[in-house]
Order: C-alpha cells, then structure tokens, then sequence
C-alpha cells in the first residue's frame, strides 16, 4: 500500500487491506500499568498467582488495553490521504473481544478499509476493520470497526 492515497484515486482504495504490523509483546508491566490507570484491576488482570487457577491459566490484559493499541499500530501502517494536516479518533461502530490475549503474548494489526466518506470538502472519514492477531493463536484477539477522521490542506 503506497504512503500516500491520492485524493483522486480515494475510491479504489476501499476494500484494500493493510499490515500486519510487527508483533508486540504485551508484558505484565503494560497490563499492569492499564489497570491501574483505568482502576479496573480484577485479579484476572494484575495477580499472576490467583490467575493460575483459572482457565486461563495465568494473567490476561484487559480487552480495553487490546482496543486501547489500535492507534498506535495504524501510526505503523503509516498510509495517509495526500494533503493530510491532522487526523483524530472519530469512534468505533462495533468490538469484539474475540480471544484473550494472556500475558507475554505478541499481538500484531491488520486493517481492512471498508468505507471513505467524504464528509466535507477536504475532511474524510474513514471506516477500518482493525483485526488483532494473537501470535501462535487462530482466533484473533479483537475485531473493531474504528473510525477515522483526516483532514487534508482543505481545512475551511
């Protein structure tokens, strides 16, 4: 997929897929740093020795975590519409968390476009099926339909 999609050719490029990123390995710091940022520390999340005894058999990062790295793998897919100025988070249509991700485990993203929209002159909104992958695993971790809102050198 190249850098930059040409604002003349936006069209084509939906139904494109994008990625995989490269792993990252999600590490009980990072599961323990969400937890106590968003106060959601379940056990499941941040006590090692009472999640062994559960079917997971171990620590598990919290589904928002997982949602929580769709930014920063699309910043590694790096494709942006030509002219673009500033793109921000518009919101999500639909998540699923679809398998855990355990503690140690890498993830990785792939993307699919499935909508472009221009909304107003210069600013298009984007609708991405973001899958994250488990590595080793055959279900994903998490599918979500996000929403992305560029905007070009047209900013009115």
């Amino acid at each position: 997929m190249p850098n930059i999609i040409p604002r003349d050719k936006i069209q084509d490029f939906i139904g494109f897929d994008a990625g995989p990123t490269e792993w990252m390995e999600v590490d009980q710091w990072r599961i323990d740093a969400f937890a106590k940022f968003t106060m959601d520390e379940n056990f499941i999340h941040v006590n090692p020795e009472k999640a062994k005894k559960t079917r997971f058999g171990g620590t598990i990062a919290h589904g928002f975590l997982t949602l929580s790295l769709v930014p920063h793998f699309l910043e590694k897919l790096e494709f942006k519409i030509e002219g673009l100025k500033m793109a921000v988070n518009y919101g999500v249509n639909k998540v699923r968390f679809i398998y855990p991700v355990r503690c140690g485990s890498r993830v990785r993203m792939r993307i699919k476009i499935l909508d472009i929209l221009e909304k107003r002159p210069g600013q298009f909104l984007f609708t991405l099926r973001a899958t994250m992958d488990i590595e080793g695993e055959e279900k994903p971790a998490m599918v979500a339909d996000w929403l992305i809102l560029e905007f070009t050198d047209d900013i009115q």
